[in-house]
């Protein structure tokens, strides 16, 4: 198998080539077809905290879908030739790409307890972008943000995530969401997508009143300005870790009963959810896609903004 390794931060991705792997027990193997990448392999190679989470040296890559082609012993619900995706945050506890080799690699060794079906309907493509971006998204939205139809919603960062939560928000019957980005693109996708309004910097939502935001890039000011924004009693649920820390003002915080709340990943429930969605044509992510050969500079286009839509490196049927 070949993919590309992570060694340590800024230091560019190198190409390895490594022995297949071998099933073991609990475990499958997956021919690699679709992997997404996202803002968080860009915090890797650039910000030296991630080495902390990091089983390094690693072929990265957490979002990803393939077919399997290889069964250890004692797995029983997955087979040769199933289509799967893996959950990033599943029941093992191991995350692909951080604590095992990933998705940036041709063969993928997972343990079968973080494998979801991919239905016939859907691309491999589309899988994979909804392992991270639409499981990640939908858990924050409906999960820790309990979204319903009825509230005021805003998302930060119309990207590979706010795009699929903005479209489920939608499918799900809520119709006040508000997106917030500075790029013209995402701005535009989101007014296609179908955002009631769109705005530049959540404080010009401030007369809105606000039930909840969901802050998908986490860039320090985004945090503290959603949290100056939503309403009094409302809810801020950050995902994003664009940057690692972020301030507060702890008057307006704790006098008007604001909830700042975290949201990582999400389960093999979600994916599920946000695959049902896709079936049937409610939710249609924009991908914008690359291939194998070309995901060191795919990332480099992600950290220099050139990317709309979620990034997707897609194999070749020989790989």
């Amino acid at each position: 198998m070949r993919g590309w390794q992570f060694t340590t931060t800024h230091a560019p991705l190198q190409m390895v080539e490594k022995e297949d792997p071998k099933a073991q027990e609990g475990y499958v193997v997956i021919k690699t077809g679709a992997v997404g990448i996202c803002h968080s392999d860009v915090g890797a190679l650039e910000s030296e905290e991630w080495m902390s989470i990091m089983n390094v040296p690693i072929i990265m890559g957490h979002e990803n879908a393939g077919t399997i082609i290889e069964v250890g012993p004692g797995v029983v619900d997955f087979k040769v030739g199933d289509r799967v995706a893996i959950c990033p945050t599943g029941p093992s506890g191991m995350a692909p790409g951080y604590a095992y080799d990933g998705g940036f690699g041709t063969r993928i060794h997972a343990p079968a307890s973080d494998l979801v079906h991919v239905p016939d309907e859907l691309s491999i493509k589309e899988a994979a972008s909804a392992t991270d971006a639409g499981m990640t998204s939908y858990h924050a939205l409906f999960t820790a943000g309990q979204a319903k139809p009825g509230m005021k919603i805003a998302l930060i960062g119309i990207g590979g995530l706010g795009q699929f939560a903005l479209q489920a928000a939608k499918a799900e019957g809520i119709e006040d969401i508000y997106a917030v980005d500075t790029s013209d693109k995402a701005q535009a996708l989101a007014r296609e997508i179908g955002a009631k309004d769109v705005v530049s910097n959540i404080t010009e939502l401030a007369e809105v009143g606000l039930d909840l935001v969901v802050d998908f890039a986490g860039f320090d000011i985004t945090t503290s300005e959603a949290l100056k924004t939503v309403r009094p009693g409302g809810t801020v649920v950050l995902v994003g870790m664009g940057k690692l820390y972020t301030t507060i003002d702890v008057t307006d915080f704790i006098t008007k009963n604001k909830k700042l709340l975290s949201s990582v990943g999400g389960d093999k429930e979600d994916i599920a959810a946000i695959y049902e969605l896709m079936k049937d044509g409610r939710l249609t992510p924009k991908l914008h896609e690359t291939t194998f050969e070309n995901i060191p500079e795919a990332i480099k286009e992600l950290e220099d903004g050139k990317v709309q839509g979620r990034l997707v490196a897609i194999y070749p049927d020989e790989a």
